[in-house]
């Protein structure tokens, strides 16, 4: 899965010249919580509405709220924008987009292609595709238990559903906080097989942590 087949293609954006009251309008109108700045079609910028918040205080402290709003008036967004920004291309596998949005805590990415804006995709998409991948939407039987971290473990496990009649929706896998030489593995399956038979017979294997819901 890659950052095209995810991002937002739509995208509010502002200028540099662009006052910061009209930034605040925009992210209060669409519901956004980011405004990427673009100049002759290029990303020079980005503002959130974290930035703003940080702005407003260190410029108006003391004024009231006429005076506020006419300072948000006569600011620009090169004034709160913050740059260089962090960006993905439409080529970006997805697990990469969640990696800088967590390593650079970050809410979103300006997706730009050849130079130029050409999407945006928050960790609010991310979530969705976590969602989607997992199919826990879909319902189904959901399978986690600890294995031995070799060639074929999971394959054991994925045999013992198939054979009950269950079809496979997703298989996460990671090795994160688990033992030496082990790794967590999460089964969601689909279709209705024969539940008592498949829970029997992976709780006679005697798997570490197994849970089955």
């Amino acid at each position: 899965m890659l950052v095209r087949d995810w991002m937002t293609t739509h995208v509010h954006t502002a200028t540099p010249d662009s006052s910061v009251s009209d930034v605040m309008y925009q992210m209060r109108e669409r519901k956004i919580t980011h405004v990427p700045v673009v100049q002759d079609e290029a990303l020079v910028g980005i503002i959130s509405d974290r930035d703003i918040k940080q702005y407003i205080p260190s410029k108006g402290t003391s004024l009231d709220v006429y005076e506020l709003n006419y300072l948000l008036a006569k600011s620009k967004a090169r004034d709160v924008m913050k740059k260089p920004v962090v960006t993905a291309t439409p080529e970006t596998p997805v697990e990469e987009a969640a990696m800088l949005l967590h390593d650079r805590k970050i809410g979103c990415l300006p997706v730009v292609d050849n130079g130029k804006l050409v999407g945006i995709i928050s960790d609010q998409d991310l979530y969705r595709v976590l969602i989607e991948i997992s199919g826990v939407r879909s319902g189904g039987h959901r399978v986690s238990l600890l294995i031995e971290d070799r060639a074929g473990s999971i394959k054991d496990v994925a045999d013992v559903l198939r054979k009950h009649g269950f079809r496979l929706q997703s298989i996460m896998s990671s090795s994160e906080k688990a033992p030496a030489g082990y790794r967590y593995i999460v089964i969601r399956t689909r279709g209705d097989g024969d539940f008592t038979a498949m829970k029997s017979e992976l709780t006679g294997y005697n798997y570490p942590l197994l849970h089955i819901v």
